[in-house]
């Protein structure tokens, strides 16, 4: 008995365009599927920042909030995203433009600071700035804060953040960046402010030196301590997150310390003082805020890589 034409064999007649056509639309359709699975857990870890917020007490005026912000509020260093957006203005060359990208390799591999990337980083900083104006690196750090940084905040420590503000108390970023692209980060976000490395400037023109040291370390916590000062807190009542262990002084202020995306050494240090830890770097492709619900803007870019995945699969 013959079978029905519709379930007979038919030879293969798909040209090569529509193969990979079709291999693409498949690579697409899969890529969507693992961006709703990322923004689903983006989701679940800003829940789960909230939930670890409980302590804001409501009204309490003397209680603050104070976060580092490379590795802890954002992935990455502001100040590598930073110089991407300079050479991208051609503020310097090709060289210095692949010493900012090791650092900031480096830095994502690691997971911590390096005492002697972060000085070079920052020596480097200081003498592309030098003789601009400063409201010319303002202006361009608005535009470089949405090219850059603004689809790496980590959506578990904003909603950290959120939950102090929520309550009625100030936040405050504490970074060795440079102040003025601290306050950018911090205005965006709907912080209260930021404490960060004030680099010298005389008649509104960058000299290419520094007001005293860079806002690291101990530093941090000197800033910390004169800000709750000024502003009547109560450092046992107020939370300090960070990454990194350098950050320890600062960390060892308050009375609510938190371990944020830790490093090794701050790993370890938490748990023997019983700090909490918290760890958002298992969902880095969907640490964004404001991931799409459907991730559906992203679909004819991710098309785009489809292909080029597959094409370069084929070859």
């Amino acid at each position: 008995m013959a079978l029905p034409a519709w379930l007979t064999p038919r030879k293969r007649s798909a040209t090569a365009r529509s193969v990979l056509a079709g291999e693409a639309a498949a690579e697409a359709a899969r890529k969507q599927e693992q961006e709703l699975a990322e923004a689903e857990a983006a989701a679940r870890a800003a829940a789960e920042g909230a939930e670890e917020a409980e302590f804001p007490v409501a009204g309490d005026v003397r209680a603050a909030a104070f976060f580092d912000l490379d590795n802890t509020v954002m992935q990455g260093a502001a100040l590598f995203h930073f110089g991407r957006g300079l050479y991208k203005r051609k503020f310097f060359r090709k060289r210095e433009l692949t010493r900012f990208a090791w650092q900031q390799a480096y830095f994502r591999l690691a997971g911590s600071e390096n005492a002697d990337h972060m000085q070079d980083a920052r020596e480097s900083a200081l003498s592309i700035v030098k003789g601009h104006r400063v409201s010319e690196l303002m202006a361009i750090g608005e535009e470089i804060y949405d090219e850059y940084m603004a689809g790496r905040i980590w959506p578990g420590t904003r909603a950290l953040a959120q939950a102090h503000l929520d309550a009625g108390q100030k936040v405050w970023l504490v970074t060795a960046a440079p102040v003025e692209t601290a306050t950018i980060i911090a205005r965006r976000l709907g912080l209260t402010g930021a404490l960060g490395t004030v680099a010298e400037s005389v008649g509104g023109v960058y000299t290419g030196r520094l007001v005293g040291e860079p806002l690291h370390g101990p530093a941090k916590a000197e800033a910390v301590r004169a800000l709750a000062a000024a502003e009547g807190l109560d450092l046992d009542r107020c939370a300090a997150y960070s990454d990194s262990a350098n950050d320890i002084p600062m960390l060892s202020l308050v009375g609510y310390p938190y371990a944020i995306n830790p490093d090794s050494r701050l790993r370890a240090h938490a748990r023997e003082m019983g700090w909490r830890l918290r760890d958002y770097r298992r969902g880095r492709k969907a640490a964004k805020v404001g991931i799409p619900a459907a991730a559906g803007v992203g679909a004819l870019a991710g098309g785009a890589v489809a292909a080029a995945a597959v094409q370069r699969r084929r070859r």
